[in-house]
């Protein structure tokens, strides 16, 4: 029982850790609007990121951003060497869609604007605590 406190303890910490400055929001937000993937596995939503082994410190960074998040790799298929960043579940919810909604608007790019509604409107049971009252 003492184990799973102080597991839970040190993911409350990790998550109360995560406020980011306006700076890393803007890399955060930049990259996926230019390299993400907002959608799901037709259960739950999810946000990706697919990156060459090259920007392996940017995706360190941003994993160590979101805890809550998962980073897969480095996978070596073929001619393609990457890493992938995964977002799901409370992580997804709780610590990325607040900053998304907040700054990917249709005036900074409708496409991604269009995406990110879109994975809102097909799971909306994965975002209803966050909806308020």
């Amino acid at each position: 029982m003492k184990h799973l406190v102080s597991s839970w303890l040190a993911r409350l910490q990790a998550v109360a850790d995560t406020r980011l400055t306006v700076f890393e929001e803007g890399v955060v937000v930049g990259l996926l609007v230019g390299e993400g993937h907002f959608g799901g596995d037709g259960r739950k939503p999810q946000v990706t990121v697919r990156m060459h082994v090259r920007h392996e410190a940017l995706m360190r960074w941003l994993h160590a951003r979101f805890p809550r998040s998962r980073l897969y790799g480095p996978y070596h298929h073929g001619d393609r060497h990457y890493f992938q960043w995964m977002v799901r579940g409370r992580a997804l919810s709780e610590d990325l869609m607040p900053i998304l909604e907040r700054h990917v608007q249709p005036g900074l790019d409708a496409h991604a604007h269009a995406r990110v509604a879109a994975m809102r409107e097909r799971y909306p049971r994965a975002f209803a605590s966050d909806a308020g009252p």
